[in-house]
């Protein structure tokens, strides 16, 4: 684990071969090259070039061919008169291991001296003989750095070096590297690094060296995760380069690198992958609990052994947490569990427990004002451990557990709860660093569960408000069967602004009205309650399909002009549909219109199913078209369902495959309505959806002869009692006898005012289903009105009288006139 970026090795003339100066005496250098940018050589014993670096060339201007094999001593410059005895001094102090380091005058290849200083490391073996690297750089007036300066650097340089040779042993190395891998230059010299570090994997690092030696290309920066004999139970990472060393025939005697310990810099990136990666896998759902244990997923084993994640219930909830009163711990359950153990062995609690864990020797105002806590060393003999927690304390000592980080998940001023990281099986213990990644983890996860609990808590909303807004009872009797399923989208999109009614209008008919707003959400129900309420009112008026359709489409633009700049509303509105029918049991028929709706499913007794072709109608909100009625005839028996579109585009189908499902789904002859119709939506829906689904299903019937009796009215006021009398015989054939005297209050009364104050020919009908109804039909279009006479009037009381004591009363227009209607309650035993 050496790194040579940058080292210039070459070979210069053997120390007694040249002038060379005295030397100033010992170094403090122990031999050791270690600067990054002089030239550099090897010579060999015998004074003869063994190679030469670029770095050499551009100092003294020889290319290595003219230099490499031959004696260093003519590179000295003329007239030096080397000294014999002080050259072989530093000979034997080289070849001690003490090294030297001075200035000598060079001759550079155009004749110029160049005064250089050298530096001489101790003799080393290489291919079997003893040589010497020498490093040197030419002295300017600028360079004032001594020699003890320079062994300074090369003893305490963050960068280790070494030399090896084509067999991969350590022929040369530096203090730094002894110290990166605590093992010393007398146990390295002659080794290759897969034999000295065991935990390296130095395969990997061989290959590059040996690449090297092959192409003889240097490699730069390769960045490897090590293991160091000085610091066994942390994992380190080196950035290393490695140069080939050339000889005379271009031949590679060697490699020569350079390690730099880059720990830092790799767990800042390990740290960084680590906090992005968590960006990808927490918070993938809208899910509380889910977010909570993919935060534990997440952090098993990447950064520790054992995570707990506990929520406060009222956030599982997807409610505000509340305040506790000081002193008291909050309600918390398990939410999320991971482990390096099968299992968990680990958990005193499980997930959906209750919990009330918190570090030792906080309280519950940790989890609202308290820091990440770390405990580099957990000590179950600790007294408060002991006291405290005594269940966690045997699992402690069980497991092994050593190191702790607890850190409460707050987001947005909002106490969530708790997440601890604890380490068994990984020996290293939690350092300040690790501190600060966990915070990273935890407030990202706690953005991501405090998200999910205000979507659960707005989903949770809009799911009731429109459960709510939804009828949960619909319209049915003898006249017809009724049947509904609304399912919600997942969670993800919310819910929607899908609806359905059953809606009683008079003359025992029944409207029947499906819809769906655009988008999800609360916005959405709230505008889909709107629009029920409208389609309400607008029925009680016994407006036919087109014209309530066309009030209704006036209402949608009336709201978008309100407030036109409310974005959420005017998506709801914009484009929302609607399909409204009349079912009348005495006549069959059914007269629908839709806006912009899918057609409804008709399935008659016996036959095929089909779609009727009704004319489509714009969407509500765009104005200015006109709505077109159609009219089918319904037999005894038959079954229509009115549906949304999300019933028919599931998992990407277009409409018409959606159809084609739907109708064969329904055409199960004998199945119960209520069964039908929840197997229907499930067959349609297997899995997720995306949008909401709405399914009413209706099954009609004829109102039967023996429940109707209709009379025609002679336009004479003496034809009053006969009337009377007539209804009054037939609440006897019903065994309504209960209703005789208030039905005939209301029959004179009503038959009364048509013939005084409308015109012939007038009709009596009195049908009996769910309730009595009586109708009064004429020819006049001018509607009745209630008045409240004064205790001095002689009349005005009439309408007022009906009023009190009927159910409900109104008037509905025909083509060719008006009905006026009341409807009383059957007595309890005639209900049914």
């Amino acid at each position: 684990m050496m790194q040579t970026e940058g080292l210039a090795v070459s070979e210069m003339s053997r120390p007694g071969a040249g002038a060379l100066p005295d030397p100033p005496g010992p170094s403090g250098a122990s031999g050791h090259v270690g600067t990054t940018s002089d030239a550099a050589a090897v010579i060999g014993e015998s004074g003869t070039v063994l190679g030469w670096t670029s770095g050499a060339q551009e100092l003294l201007g020889y290319p290595p061919d003219t230099v490499v094999g031959r004696s260093a001593a003519r590179l000295l410059a003329e007239g030096e008169d080397p000294d014999p005895a002080r050259t072989a001094r530093i000979a034997d102090r080289c070849r001690s291991g003490s090294g030297w380091h001075g200035t000598a005058d060079l001759r550079h290849r155009d004749g110029r001296l160049v005064e250089v200083d050298l530096r001489v490391c101790a003799a080393f073996a290489l291919d079997g003989q003893r040589c010497f690297l020498v490093s040197g750089r030419e002295r300017t007036p600028g360079w004032t750095v001594g020699g003890s300066v320079l062994d300074g650097f090369l003893t305490r340089s963050p960068i280790g070096m070494a030399v090896v040779d084509p067999q991969l042993r350590f022929v040369w190395v530096n203090d730094t590297l002894e110290r990166f891998g605590g093992v010393s230059r007398e146990q390295r010299l002659g080794r290759r690094l897969r034999d000295l570090l065991p935990g390296l994997r130095a395969e990997p690092i061989e290959a590059v060296m040996r690449s090297v030696l092959e192409t003889g290309t240097p490699v730069l920066d390769h960045e490897y995760q090590g293991w160091s004999w000085a610091d066994p139970y942390r994992p380190h990472a080196y950035s290393t380069s490695f140069f080939p060393l050339i000889d005379a025939n271009d031949a590679i005697t060697g490699v020569c690198y350079m390690v730099m310990d880059v720990t830092e810099r790799w767990n800042a990136q390990h740290r960084l992958r680590l906090i992005n990666e968590a960006g990808t896998r927490i918070g993938s759902t809208l899910d509380v609990s889910r977010t909570a244990q993919e935060l534990a997923d997440f952090a098993v084993p990447r950064f520790a052994d054992f995570v707990v994640v506990d929520l406060l219930e009222s956030v599982l909830d997807a409610e505000e947490p509340p305040p506790w009163p000081p002193g008291t711990k909050p309600a918390m359950r398990r939410a999320g569990l991971g482990s390096v153990r099968e299992g968990c062995p680990e958990a005193v609690v499980r997930r959906g427990e209750r919990v009330d864990f918190v570090p030792p020797p906080h309280d519950a105002r940790y989890l609202v004002e308290g820091d990440a806590v770390l405990i580099p060393v957990l000590n179950p003999d600790d007294d408060v451990w002991a006291v405290e927690q005594p269940a966690r304390v045997a699992t402690i000592r069980k497991f092994g557990l050593h190191s702790l980080i607890s850190v409460p998940m707050r987001a947005r001023d909002t106490v969530l709860g708790l997440a601890t990281f604890v380490r068994s099986r990984n020996p290293t213990s939690f350092e300040p660093d690790d501190l600060r990644l966990a915070q990273d983890l935890v407030g990202r996860a706690a953005l991501c569960v405090d998200n999910a609990r205000r979507f659960s808590r707005e989903h949770t909303t809009a799911l009731a408000l429109q459960r709510t807004l939804l009828p949960h009872v619909l319209a049915s009797g003898t006249v017809l069967e009724t049947a509904s399923l609304y399912l919600p989208s997942d969670a993800a999109n919310g819910v929607g602004g899908d609806w359905f009614d059953a809606i009683p209008l008079s003359g025992a008919r029944v409207g029947l009205v499906v819809g769906d707003v655009v988008g999800h959400g609360l916005t959405a129900a709230a505008t889909m309650g709107r629009l029920r309420t409208a389609v309400h009112t607008l029925a009680d008026m016994d407006l036919p399909p087109d014209e309530l359709l066309a009030h209704l489409d006036d209402l949608v633009i009336s709201l978008l002009d309100e407030n036109p700049r409310d974005e959420a509303t005017t998506t709801a509105l914009t484009g929302a549909t609607c399909l409204y029918a009349v079912f009348d049991p005495v006549t069959q028929r059914c007269v629908m219109a839709r806006a912009g709706h899918p057609p409804p499913v008709v399935v008659p007794p016996g036959g095929d199913v089909y779609f009727p072709d009704l004319p489509a109608g714009p969407p509500l909100g765009l104005g200015g078209l006109p709505f077109e009625t159609a009219e089918l005839e319904l037999p005894e028996g038959s079954l229509i369902g009115l549906y949304t579109d999300g019933l028919l585009r599931s998992d990407g189908r277009d409409a018409e495959s959606g159809m084609f499902r739907l109708g064969r789904a329904l055409a199960r002859p004998g199945v119960a309505l209520d069964e039908l119709c929840e197997s229907t939506v499930r067959l349609l829906l297997p899995g997720s959806h995306t949008d909401d689904a709405a399914l009413l299903l209706v099954r009609t019937h004829t109102l039967s002869a023996d429940r109707i009796a209709s009379w025609d009215v002679p336009s004479d006021p003496a034809a009053v009692a006969d009337i009377r009398a007539r209804a009054s015989r037939q609440l006897s054939e019903w065994g309504l006898d209960e209703l005789v005297m208030t039905t005939e209050l209301i029959v004179s009364e009503l038959v009364t005012n048509a013939i005084l104050y409308a015109s012939g020919p007038i009709r009596l009908r009195l049908l009996r289903q769910a309730g009595l109804v009586c109708e009064v039909s004429d020819t006049s279009n001018t509607a009745p009105r209630m008045r409240h006479a004064r205790t001095t009037d002689e009349g005005g009381r009439g309408l007022f009288l009906v009023a009190q004591l009927t159910h409900r009363w109104g008037t509905r227009y025909t083509g060719d006139g008006k009905i006026i209607w009341a409807e009383q309650h059957l007595p309890v035993t005639d209900a049914a």
